[in-house]
């Protein structure tokens, strides 16, 4: 039973740092993807930085999961 519970605790902190990791490769990628001047409306353009500020600030308080949630919003918006 207790290798069992270890083995839990093992994996949950495997993938709590797996999405820490995550998330500044998903800012490194909508930060290039701005960076080359996308075809996008102001309103979109806006909406891009408002889930890129918002998912680094998430990702800054260890909220992790969310973090990847909203990115994934901005790169939706810019198509990658």
């Amino acid at each position: 039973m207790k290798a069992r519970a270890l083995f839990a605790a093992l994996a949950m902190a495997f993938a709590a740092s797996a999405f820490a990791a995550h998330c500044p490769m998903d800012m490194k990628a909508i930060d290039e993807a701005m960076s080359k001047n996308p075809s996008l409306s102001a309103e979109k353009m806006a909406e891009v930085k408002k889930y890129r500020a918002e998912g680094e600030a998430l990702h800054k308080a260890g909220k992790h999961q969310e973090s990847v949630d909203t990115l994934a919003k901005a790169m939706k918006i810019l198509g990658i």
